[in-house]
C-alpha cells in the first residue's frame, strides 16, 4: 500500500526562547539586566569587524572576515550596525562556527559578505539607489506623496540597525566606499513643521506613515510632539509607526518614558478617532524571542490598535513555504504580530541574489493560503516603480525568458498630475536575471555589451 501523502506543511507549535548570549564569548560576563537594558544595547552595538571580533572571539576563523572585509570595501550600500539583541538570533540554538554562522539567514541579511553575492550580476541593469523614487516625490524635505490619500513621512536617517536591503540605501546610514548618501538638511523641527504644513494645506491625505530610518532613533519628546502633531490635523485618520527596532531592539520599546508616551498618543488617537497602529519587519522566525513578544504585548496593552509586520522576501533568508509559514505563525501566534505585507526585495544596487523572481512570488503566494486564518494571511507585493504596490498576481503581462513583468495602475502621483497617459503606461519590473533561462541571460548580456 502507498503511505499517506500528508501535508506541503506540517505545524508544529513553536514557543518562543530568548537564546543564551552567553555562548559569545566577548558577552559571557553579561547579566540579564544589562541585557535587558537599551541603552547597553545601543552601546554595544557591534559597528565594524574589530567589535564583531571581540564578541565572537575565535569561533569565526579569517576566511569570514576577509569576506566581510571584501563586501565592505567594494559591494556594500549599508554600513555595519547590529544591536547584541539581532546578533543573538544568529545561529541561536548552539555556538556559532564558522560554517553555522555563513548559513544562518538572519546573519544572510544583516552581515553579507562578499561570496553572498553573484558576483556576475551583483546589480540589475535597471537598478537604482532610489529604486522607488519615494525622494522625486517628496512635496517637503522627507515627506514622499506617492498615493493620492496617503504620504511617507521620513523623520531622519538614521536606525537602530542597517539592513543589507535597505530599500532607502540612498539616504539612510553611513556613507560606504559604495554609495555617497544623501543628507537631510532641516533642522528636525522645521522638517516636521513643513509636514505639518502640508498636511494642513491637503486633506485629502488621510493617512501618515511615520518611517525614517527608524522612529526608535527618535528622541521621545520629539516623536511624541511630531505624533500629536499629526493627530491634531483632522483629516488625518490612520498613523502608522515604521519601526524595525520593535524586533531589533525591543529594549527600546520596553522603556518607561517610551511606553508612557505611547500611552499619551494611543490615548489621543483613541479619543480623536485615528488608527494608530505599529508596523515592524521580521524576516526570520529566529528573530522572534520573548523580549520582542513582551514589547509588542505592551504596545498593545497601551492602545496601539494593531502591531503589524511588512517582510521582505530574500533568498537565503524565507524565500520558502516552510519559513514564511513558519515565521507568519511564530508571529500570529506567539508574538502578537499580525503578518501583513511581504515584500519583494526591490531593485537596489548589489540586491541580485537576495530578489526573487515574479514566479517564484506568486508561487508563494499560493502555497500559503489556507494553512493561517484569512486575516492573519499576508499579501505578497511587489512595489513596482512608479506604480506602487502590487499584489503578485495582478501584473498585466509576463515575459518569462527575458524576466520583465508589466503593470499597470489606478492613481497620478504627485510628479504625475498633468501626465494624461499615467493611467494607461505600462510600467516595467524586472527579474534577477541568474533566475532566467539561459536564452534569457544571453539577452540581457548582449543589452548591456550594447549599451557600454
Amino acid at each position: 500500500m502507498t503511505a499517506p501523502a500528508g501535508q506541503p506543511y506540517e505545524y508544529q507549535r513553536r514557543p518562543l526562547v530568548e537564546p543564551d548570549w552567553t555562548r559569545f564569548p566577548g558577552w559571557r560576563t553579561v547579566t540579564a539586566a544589562q541585557w535587558e537594558s537599551a541603552q547597553w544595547q545601543r552601546v554595544n552595538c557591534v559597528k565594524n569587524i574589530k567589535q564583531l571580533r571581540t564578541v565572537m572571539g575565535d569561533l569565526l576563523d579569517e576566511t569570514f572576515y576577509a569576506d566581510l572585509d571584501a563586501d565592505q570595501q567594494r559591494l556594500a550600500t549599508m554600513s555595519m550596525l547590529i544591536p547584541p539583541q539581532m546578533l543573538n538570533t544568529m545561529v541561536p540554538d548552539r555556538t556559532p562556527d564558522t560554517e553555522s554562522f555563513y548559513n544562518d539567514p538572519v546573519r544572510r541579511y544583516m552581515i553579507p559578505v562578499a561570496t553572498d553575492r553573484d558576483l556576475d550580476w551583483p546589480s540589475h541593469p535597471h537598478a537604482s539607489r532610489d529604486s522607488l523614487h519615494e525622494h522625486d516625490m517628496w512635496v517637503a524635505e522627507g515627506l514622499t506623496h506617492r498615493y493620492p490619500t496617503k504620504v511617507l513621512a521620513e523623520l531622519l536617517s538614521t536606525c537602530p540597525q542597517y539592513c543589507g536591503h535597505c530599500t532607502r540605501m540612498d539616504l539612510v546610514g553611513n556613507s560606504t566606499p559604495t554609495v555617497d548618501k544623501l543628507k537631510l538638511s532641516l533642522k528636525p523641527v522645521d522638517r516636521y513643521d513643513a509636514h505639518l504644513a502640508y498636511l494642513k494645506a491637503h486633506p485629502g491625505v488621510r493617512d501618515v506613515v511615520v518611517s525614517g530610518g527608524d522612529v526608535a532613533n527618535v528622541p521621545w519628546k520629539q516623536l511624541e510632539a511630531y505624533l500629536m502633531g499629526l493627530l491634531s490635523v483632522p483629516t488625518v485618520r490612520d498613523v502608522r509607526l515604521a519601526t524595525k527596532a520593535l524586533m531589533g531592539l525591543p529594549q527600546h520599546w520596553l522603556q518607561d518614558d517610551v511606553v508612557e508616551g505611547m500611552q499619551r498618543v494611543a490615548i489621543t488617537a483613541q479619543r480623536r478617532g485615528v488608527n494608530l497602529a505599529v508596523h515592524t519587519h521580521v524576516n526570520h522566525m529566529n528573530s522572534l524571542t520573548p523580549l520582542v513578544a513582551k514589547a509588542v504585548r505592551t504596545l498593545l496593552e497601551v492602545g496601539v490598535r494593531d502591531v503589524r509586520n511588512q517582510g521582505v522576501l530574500m533568498r537565503g533568508v524565507n524565500a520558502t513555504t516552510a519559513d514564511l509559514l513558519d515565521l507568519c505563525f511564530g508571529m500570529q501566534g506567539e508574538a502578537g504580530i499580525l503578518p501583513y505585507y511581504f515584500y519583494m526585495c526591490d531593485m537596489i544596487p548589489n540586491a541580485e541574489h537576495w530578489r526573487v523572481p515574479v514566479w517564484h512570488a506568486q508561487q508563494l503566494q499560493h502555497d500559503l493560503m489556507g494553512y493561517l486564518p484569512g486575516y492573519a494571511t499576508p499579501r505578497i507585493v511587489c512595489d513596482v516603480p512608479f506604480v506602487g504596490k502590487r499584489w503578485v498576481h495582478m501584473l498585466t503581462e509576463y515575459d518569462r525568458e527575458h524576466g520583465i513583468s508589466y503593470w499597470t495602475k489606478n492613481y497620478r502621483t504627485s510628479i504625475e498630475k498633468d501626465d494624461a497617459e499615467a493611467l494607461s503606461k505600462l510600467h516595467a519590473y524586472y527579474d534577477p536575471i541568474d533566475t532566467l533561462p539561459e536564452s534569457g541571460q544571453d539577452w540581457w548580456r548582449k543589452q548591456v555589451a550594447d549599451e557600454g
